[in-house]
């Protein structure tokens, strides 16, 4: 494979049953390239990360990956036990053998440290996202996986993820396959974008998949405007639970 290829997926089908999820999907994921999902509800986005991920190994078609490739995961939903007195030190030594410092600057890239010492059941839909989002760059991966990390956040809340998103690509030299429902956000963090439907009803940029006829039949010319007008302007930035950058919540 070549150097700056991470995984190679070709001809990927999955079905539970008769029920087929995934059907013929073909793509490359590189280093350094955020590469977004977007489908309809159902169209097999989440299926598709945990294949990648390796969660899912009875799938159909070929995955070739490249030697001792390195994953960061972060599901779309993560339950945690409100009755268990667990912090988020612990959280993050708890599947990774990661030193003091490597925990520190984990939580440093995603403006969280001040958090290092608070129960995880007192934190906030966007302060847990940040924390599970420093906890998938735990191990130097080569590839962090991120089923819509910014679910339960509000819109400038998503834009600050989407941009540490963008932050630690360019820091790591990861690859990013990141799933989302808000192409029009996360457009100017992306390379490459898959447009799912069980099968792969376009590829390419953003501006180009905007403008594919499956994405319009499947979005409507009202999204495929907003991605062409779309900009964010404002003089400060955000955190993820849409206070300004820097606030630290009690």
């Amino acid at each position: 494979m070549p150097a700056e290829l991470l995984l190679r997926a070709s001809n990927l089908s999955y079905a539970v049953g008769k029920r087929v999820i995934l059907d013929g999907i073909s793509f490359e994921l590189k280093r350094a390239q955020i590469t977004t999902v977007i489908g309809p509800n159902g169209a097999g986005k989440t299926t598709l990360t945990n294949i990648v991920s390796g969660l899912i190994n009875n799938f159909e078609g070929e995955i070739e990956r490249a030697p001792e490739l390195r994953i960061g995961y972060l599901p779309q939903k993560v339950y945690v036990n409100t009755l268990m007195p667990l912090s988020v030190l612990p959280l993050l030594r708890l599947t990774q053998n990661s030193s003091d410092q490597e925990i520190e600057h984990a939580l440093a890239q995603t403006g969280v440290s001040y958090l290092k010492q608070r129960q995880v059941r007192s934190l906030s839909e966007g302060e847990l996202k940040r924390v599970l989002l420093a906890r998938t760059t735990l191990g130097q991966p080569d590839l962090i996986v991120l089923d819509e990390p910014t679910a339960g956040v509000d819109v400038s809340g998503e834009i600050r993820m989407y941009e540490l998103i963008g932050e630690l690509r360019t820091e790591l030299q990861c690859g990013v396959l990141l799933v989302s429902h808000d192409l029009h956000l996360v457009m100017s963090k992306t390379d490459q974008v898959l447009c799912l439907n069980q099968h792969l009803c376009c590829s390419g940029q953003p501006e180009s998949v905007s403008q594919h006829p499956e994405y319009l039949a499947l979005f409507g010319q009202q999204a495929a405007d907003s991605i062409a007008i779309y900009a964010h302007h404002h003089d400060h930035e955000h955190d993820v639970d849409g206070g300004h950058a820097g606030h630290q919540h009690d």
